[in-house]
């Protein structure tokens, strides 16, 4: 069998999925800040080399490309190719979107095709797995809306800029999204306030105080570098409003957050529904759920009258890894998608 390790190089995390044949062993994330330096994407990868050994293969996909450390996405896709050219051995190749797998020596001719394209790997595991579903992936930073059927990738858009407009892609995470961008206005004690406008709380706070929040899913600092517990996420959500978290009891503080996750569902579940209004797929096709943000995309499935399947479901993987390959969706797919070539 063949080993092979998926990697999904993102502006947040870093992701790795080990598989061998068609069986994933293996799950990595580690945060990576790649607009803080790229010294965080060597401290992640050498925590990964430290613990995976007898690859035989590497397949790559990444948006990290987008980091604003880079003047442009296609000398982000080059200097990160040649990051990962020098540290891995093996045979290495790219994820370049519908067109497949790319050397390295051609990342330059395909920098278009391979700038963001992770969310199409996942995409097209799914297409490959299921006749038809809407395929939602919500990670930390934003929302994937893919339709697919009949082994197919039907994604209108390609680029950020044209998934933007089709609505299939959705910058709301289930973390990092900073709470002044989810909402302008929120109800709270009987009134409307209007949100703040600085980064005082992000999601991240919302799922803790409301009690859905894995902490694994959070590994970047709070928005004022202070502790994640219920209580500092409290004070933290108090700020949007202008309050202190001693102002008002614990549950109003529970309610404000259910108001911000509230919001943040409109703006995914209005996206959806653009999606799902071109009729490309029948009324009964389920949903396939994957990222860290999976209870959320469990009750947006609800709202749409729809079936659920957990995108872990797709692979043949130890039970206790199946959140780990949700949270490395890319990851785990290229890993399969690769091993699939031959």
């Amino acid at each position: 069998m063949t080993r092979t390790l998926g990697w999904d190089v993102g502006g947040a995390h870093l992701k790795a999925a080990l598989a061998d044949g068609d069986r994933v062993l293996k799950v990595w994330q580690e945060p990576s800040p790649i607009w803080q330096g790229l010294d965080h994407l060597d401290a992640a990868l050498a925590k990964i080399f430290s613990e995976v050994a007898g690859v035989d293969r590497h397949a790559i996909t990444m948006t990290g490309e987008l980091s604003d450390i880079f003047a442009s996405r296609p000398e982000g896709v080059a200097h990160l190719t040649r990051v990962f050219t020098e540290r891995l051995s093996g045979d290495i190749s790219l994820y370049a979107g519908p067109a497949g797998f790319v050397s390295t020596s051609d990342a330059g001719a395909h920098a278009a095709e391979i700038a963001s394209a992770n969310w199409h790997a996942s995409a097209a595991l799914a297409a490959a797995s299921i006749e038809e579903a809407l395929f939602l992936d919500m990670g930390s930073t934003t929302t994937d809306i893919v339709p697919v059927s009949d082994g197919q990738v039907r994604a209108r858009g390609f680029t950020d800029r044209d998934r933007l407009v089709e609505g299939e892609l959705v910058y709301q995470g289930y973390t990092r999204t900073p709470l002044m961008a989810v909402e302008k206005r929120v109800p709270f004690a009987g009134r409307s306030i209007p949100v703040m406008n600085e980064h005082f709380a992000a999601m991240a706070d919302v799922q803790r105080v409301i009690g859905i929040l894995d902490e694994a899913d959070d590994l970047h600092p709070a928005a004022d570098n202070q502790e994640k517990t219920i209580d500092a996420s409290r004070r933290r959500l108090a700020r949007m409003v202008g309050m202190d978290a001693a102002e008002a009891g614990d549950g109003a503080w529970e309610w404000l957050a259910h108001a911000f996750a509230e919001a943040q569902m409109r703006h995914i579940h209005d996206a959806a529904l653009q999606v799902l209004s071109r009729e490309d797929l029948s009324d009964d096709a389920p949903v396939v759920v994957a990222g860290a943000g999976r209870p959320v995309l469990r009750r947006l499935a609800a709202r749409l009258d729809r079936g659920v399947v957990d995108f872990s479901d797709l692979f043949d993987c130890p039970g206790d890894m199946r959140d780990d390959i949700c949270r490395a969706a890319p990851a785990a797919a290229l890993a399969l998608l690769a091993e699939s070539r031959g």
